[in-house]
């Protein structure tokens, strides 16, 4: 099943740091298959409150997300986004195309 990697980053400082994090990123994907489907376009906002940018990243399943995470490639990146940012991230399993939302019901 196809997983994500789910970020809602908000106080970027946009610097050397996060240019040179956007610059590497790509390359630590690779070796997952891991791809963007969402990266920071502005929102249009239907309801509640929304701040910050969100981030999507799509894998295979949830091993190569979670590897890609623990992978020491970005290890080795990841504090130029967290030393300028803030923000939430979780990897999440997507569903079957053929899911129904009482499907969650039991």
């Amino acid at each position: 099943m196809s997983a994500y990697a789910v970020a809602r980053l908000y106080e970027v400082k946009m610097g050397p740091e996060i240019v040179e994090y956007l610059r590497k990123i790509d390359a630590t994907l690779a070796p997952f298959d891991g791809h963007f489907l969402i990266h920071g376009d502005p929102v249009e906002r239907l309801e509640g409150a929304w701040s910050g940018d969100l981030i999507m990243i799509a894998f295979p399943d949830k091993d190569h997300a979670r590897k890609w995470y623990e992978s020491p490639a970005y290890r080795e990146i990841l504090p130029l986004r967290t030393g300028n940012s803030k923000g939430d991230v979780i990897l999440i399993e997507g569903v079957s195309r053929d899911h129904k939302a009482p499907d969650i019901l039991g």
